[in-house]
Order: C-alpha cells, then sequence, then structure tokens
C-alpha cells in the first residue's frame, strides 16, 4: 500500500450486515422472549428478543419503542426486520388460520416466532444469520453490491 493511499472510512451497511450483527448481539448478550428486552435494570446491553436485537444493530443502542429511532435507523430496522421476515416465510413458516378454514395472516410474524415457547435462543440465532446469508447470496455478486 502505497503512503498517499487513504482508504474509504466509510461503507454501506446491508440488511445482511444488520441481521449478523444482531445474532452477534444474541449470542454475546443473550436472548430474551415477550418484550424487545429482558426487564434488567441499569444495563445498556440487556438480553434481547430477534426484533430488539435488530433495533440495537441499526440504531447502535437500547430504544424503548423504534417509533424513537431517526428516520434513516428506522428505515434500515424496516428492511433488516422485512428481510427476516422473508426468511421466515420460506423456511419457518406459520400459517394462522380461522374458523371458517380461511388464511388470516400470510406472513410470519418475527414477534410471535421469537416468543414461542419451543423456541430456542439458537434457532433464532441460527435463523437471523440463515436471513443474512439468503439475502447476501441474492444481492451480492463477487462481494458487491447489485
Amino acid at each position: 500500500m502505497k503512503a498517499t493511499y487513504q482508504p474509504p472510512t466509510t461503507g454501506t451497511v446491508t440488511p445482511a450486515d444488520l441481521l449478523r450483527m444482531a445474532a452477534l448481539y444474541l449470542r454475546r448478550h443473550g436472548w430474551h422472549q415477550g418484550t424487545y428486552y429482558a426487564p434488567t435494570t441499569n444495563t445498556f446491553t440487556p438480553p434481547a428478543c430477534a426484533a430488539g436485537a435488530i433495533g440495537i444493530a441499526c440504531a447502535g443502542h437500547r430504544v424503548e419503542h423504534f417509533s424513537q429511532l431517526d428516520p434513516d435507523a428506522l428505515a434500515d430496522y424496516l428492511t433488516a426486520l422485512a428481510v427476516f421476515v422473508d426468511y421466515l416465510d420460506t423456511f419457518a413458516p406459520v400459517f394462522h388460520i380461522d374458523e371458517d378454514g380461511y388464511l388470516v395472516d400470510e406472513h410470519v410474524s418475527p414477534y410471535s416466532w421469537n416468543d414461542d415457547p419451543a423456541r430456542t435462543a439458537e434457532q433464532v440465532i441460527t435463523a437471523l444469520e440463515n436471513a443474512a446469508d439468503e439475502w447476501t447470496c441474492f444481492h451480492t455478486t463477487g462481494g458487491e453490491n447489485r
């Protein structure tokens, strides 16, 4: 590398990056069900649900409600969450049928999927990582965004 070379200081953060960061957050700080964050006091890094971990990956800190995110972070959050939902729809579909036999909701809720009593932390972390891999497979060529 030449002394005059200036490496780029910014880069594009993709939904896959955010999903991988969320998975890493859960590995490091723990997974939670029922609310975005475990009701612990005086901690900046509480255990989180999948959506809470995605929110922390987007904002860089804990937020009590995602309406508190600035517009750019909110757009990143909604995009990453949509990528996660698309993955769940494909690989972990849950169908809600009403009493007349009609499909009520065509998309898997990441909240109810996370909060399923049979769900494990490893399943959530693996799903986040796999959703990131799936997004990368369809949106990059040679490591570059399409």
